[in-house]
């Protein structure tokens, strides 16, 4: 079964950048057809879904932070990373990596990473 760790910093300055790995284990990073999200939950809020990068490679982000992030991935380490750029205190938050497979397959989730922006 593949299980997904997200990992990188509790705590980022304002201006900042974010970077958070989110590395699998139990399954291919590449296998047709699985999609890899990065999600986030502000305190009090609901998930919100970020981006995510399908498994040639190509990435979509959400149109309200597309400026300011990025997904990329290390097929060798079956690693994905987000780097959300200039931080604020809104950012803060839990922040989940997760596959989905396919366009009507399951979600699995990472257990979820805290991220404080504050100076």
């Amino acid at each position: 079964q593949v299980q997904l760790q997200e990992s990188g910093p509790g705590l980022v300055k304002p201006s900042q950048t974010l970077s958070l790995t989110c590395t699998v284990s139990g399954g291919s990073i590449t296998a047709a057809y699985y999609y890899w999200s990065w999600i986030r939950q502000p305190p009090g809020k609901g998930l919100e879904w970020m981006g995510g990068i399908g498994y040639t490679g190509s990435t979509v982000y959400v149109p309200s932070l597309k400026s300011r992030t990025s997904i990329f991935r290390d097929t060798s380490k079956k690693q994905f990373t987000l780097q959300l750029r200039s931080v604020t205190p809104e950012d803060t938050g839990v922040y989940y990596c997760a596959r989905k497979d396919g366009n009507r397959g399951s979600w699995y989730w990472g257990q979820g990473t805290q991220v404080t922006v504050s100076s």
